[in-house]
Parts: structure tokens; C-alpha cells; sequence
């Protein structure tokens, strides 16, 4: 009877020791299985926190570029150009081409808007100018949103959009991982990125929160590989707006160099023909139409938005890109 005790205690015994190493051994599993998503996690979050801040100063940069078009080429241009008389770019077969760009006065009297608005902006000094304002600016069209504002509440109404937009907080926020991303929280920032709902997950894994259960951590392993899809989702998209971001200020500074020798162009014809356009010679004409063809292209691009309310590339500035580059090549040809 004794040597069946024994036998027991000892069957018992292993059988404690064999659940004691399996618990140790799956609360070991479970504590790598909740660092190697931690570290995951952070590893997303801080390349979607790279990315972001980089769209964000290439937008802002491109506001500024806007801005200095503004300021100056398109000012200049309109200066001399609301100097000429009889102005008629459908009365010659010499300007054949130039009829084809449906330069009409509506676009002129948009773009006089559009530089009233960037002189109100500008009017401050444009290091004045908040840098979620300029990420604004270069982000959306400013023609249709925001040209009709007076001097004096321009940078209010602009910097009103920038601060209540999802996207614009998300580019200008603090650290995803520290949850910094002010009004982006819980909105979806970049098409089906949601910002909020996505990161909640960080937090269910790190620390005390991550059990020592291995089904639990298995779970949240699951989750941090949703979670980092998501993030990779907004951190591509954040490689597409900066791409198109760039495209349309490298567009916007090629017009520039092409636009300044025609308006001084421009100004030499009035000096030495008047302002009567239907007087001009044919090689004047041509001239001014030119000019006034660019200055339609550069409107296009400061007045098509990059991205839409819910953080997309638009298919316009697609287009307008691709039409753009185009015209620049036959400008430059």
C-alpha cells in the first residue's frame, strides 16, 4: 500500500512539474510573442511618422512656391497685362495653336482673385504665416475655397481649414506612438487609414496590459499585424502625395523660369508698341498669347487640389500633372 502511495505522489509530483514547465514555458512564449509585435508596432509607427512629416514639408514647401508665383510672377503679369487694349486671340490664323487653349476672361479675372488672396497672405511676411496655413495651401485649391476672403481674413479662414482638417492635423500632429495627432484621432486621415481605431492597439500590447497569457498574446499579435497593414496603407499613400507634391512644384518652378522672360517680353512690347493689341505685330501677338497661355497653366496648378477631403490623391491633380508636363515640353521645345 505504501509503494502505491509513493508511486501516486511520484506520478502526481511529475505531472505538477510538467504543468509548472509548460505554464513557464507559455508565459516565455507569450512575453516574446508581445515584444516581437511592440516591436513591430514601432517599428510601422515610426516609418508612417517619418513619411508623414515629410509629406507635410513638402505641402508646406509647395504652399510657399504657390505663394511666390503669386506674389510675384502672376502680380507682375497681371500688371502688364490689364494694360493692353482689344485684347482678341481668335482673330489671327497666325495664332492657330494658341486658340486651342480657351484663354477666356473668366480665367483672368480667377486668377486676379487667386493673387488678391496670396497678396493677403503674403501681405504678413511669409515666415509669419503658420506652417499648417502653407501645408493648406499647398494641399488644396485655394481658388475655390478661399480666394473670395478679404485682406485681414485670409490667413484666419486658411489657417480655420488647416486646423480642422483630418489630414493636415495627421501631417502636422505629434508622435503616432505618443498620440499626438489632435483632431486626426478616430477620422480617417489617409483614404482608409483611421488613425485613431489603428493606433489604439499599441496600447493593448505594451505593458501591463499584455498578460502573460499565451492565447491573449497570440491575439494581440493578430492585431498588431492588422495594425502594421494599416500603417504600411498610410505610410504608402504618404509616398504618393509627396511624390505628386513634388511633381507639381518642380511644374510650378519650370513655369515660373519660362513665365518671367515673357512678361518682361510683355512690358518691352508696350514700351515700344503701345497698348492697342489689335496694332501689334504678329510676332508681338504671339508673344502675348504666350504669356497669357502659361499664365493659364500656372493657374491650373495653383488651383487644383492634391488631395480630397478624406486624405486621397485626387485624379485631377493626376491630369493636371500630366497635361501640364506636356505643355512645358512644347513651351521649352
Amino acid at each position: 500500500m505504501l509503494t502505491m502511495f509513493i508511486g501516486l505522489a511520484v506520478i502526481t509530483g511529475a505531472t505538477g512539474l510538467s504543468s509548472l514547465t509548460k505554464a513557464g514555458f507559455d508565459q516565455h512564449k507569450a512575453k516574446k510573442l508581445n515584444e516581437n509585435a511592440d516591436e513591430r508596432l514601432e517599428a510601422a509607427a515610426e516609418r508612417l511618422d517619418t513619411l508623414r512629416r515629410q509629406c507635410g514639408d513638402c505641402l508646406e514647401a509647395l504652399g510657399k512656391e504657390k505663394l511666390f508665383v503669386l506674389e510675384h510672377s502672376i502680380r507682375d503679369f497681371l500688371d502688364v497685362f490689364t494694360q493692353i487694349k482689344n485684347v482678341d486671340f481668335k482673330e489671327s490664323e497666325e495664332l492657330l495653336e494658341l486658340k486651342k487653349l480657351h484663354i477666356d476672361k473668366k480665367e483672368f479675372e480667377e486668377l486676379a482673385q487667386l493673387e488678391h488672396f496670396g497678396s493677403s497672405l503674403f501681405a504678413g511676411g511669409i515666415t509669419g504665416i503658420a506652417g499648417g496655413t502653407l501645408t493648406a495651401f499647398g494641399a488644396y485649391s485655394a481658388a475655390a475655397t478661399f480666394a473670395t476672403a478679404s485682406t485681414g481674413t485670409a490667413i484666419s479662414t486658411l489657417s480655420g481649414a488647416a486646423a480642422s482638417n483630418a489630414t493636415l492635423a495627421f501631417f502636422g500632429g505629434g508622435s503616432l506612438a505618443s498620440g499626438g495627432l489632435g483632431v486626426a484621432g478616430g477620422t480617417a486621415v489617409l483614404g482608409g487609414l483611421v488613425a485613431g481605431p489603428a493606433l489604439m492597439v499599441m496600447g493593448l500590447i505594451t505593458g501591463a496590459k499584455a498578460g502573460k497569457n499565451l492565447e491573449t498574446a497570440r491575439i494581440n499579435a493578430a492585431q498588431a499585424t492588422e495594425t502594421c497593414e494599416q500603417l504600411e496603407t498610410g505610410a504608402v499613400q504618404c509616398i504618393a502625395i509627396r511624390r505628386r507634391t513634388m511633381m507639381f512644384y518642380s511644374l510650378l518652378a519650370r513655369l515660373d523660369a519660362i513665365f518671367l522672360p515673357l512678361i518682361h517680353g510683355m512690358q518691352t512690347v508696350i514700351a515700344t508698341e503701345g497698348t492697342d493689341y489689335s496694332k501689334y505685330s504678329v510676332q508681338s501677338k504671339k508673344l502675348i498669347a504666350s504669356a497669357a497661355s502659361v499664365a493659364v497653366s500656372v493657374k491650373a496648378v495653383l488651383d487644383t487640389p492634391l488631395l480630397s477631403e478624406s486624405g486621397e490623391l485626387t485624379e485631377s491633380s493626376e491630369a493636371i500633372s500630366t497635361n501640364t508636363a506636356e505643355r512645358i515640353k512644347q513651351l521649352e521645345a
